[in-house]
């Protein structure tokens, strides 16, 4: 079965910059992986440069989707990519868990 990654966003934190009001400087997500009946999760807190311009989103119009898509963005690509693969790991390992040793009496007690 192929892995999903679910992304979402718990929190953030705003200030109040020059004319903007409750700019995003913050946000904190989280990614599920699911497989089945096998889940592993990673949290992380993104961070954002201010910048100001033409682009700003007021924040009663920001979506999960837009601040997701800045979160991506500030990642990129190979940073995703390393992210799942532990995600990979972690349900790799609860799949199939590694053998752990007997401690065996000795044989001379």
């Amino acid at each position: 079965m192929a892995t999903t990654y679910n992304w979402t966003i718990s929190s953030m934190w705003t200030e109040d910059v020059d004319t903007y009001s409750n700019f995003v400087v913050r946000a904190y997500y989280g990614i599920e992986a699911v497989d089945g009946e096998y889940t592993a999760n990673y949290s992380d807190i993104a961070v954002f440069e201010v910048v100001q311009g033409e682009d700003f989103i007021p924040y009663a119009d920001l979506t999960e989707a837009i601040v997701l898509g800045w979160i991506q963005d500030e990642l990129g690509q190979d940073t995703i990519d390393n992210i799942y693969a532990s995600l990979e790991g972690q349900i790799n390992t609860e799949k199939n868990p590694p053998v752990e040793p007997t401690n065996t009496p000795l044989p001379w007690s």
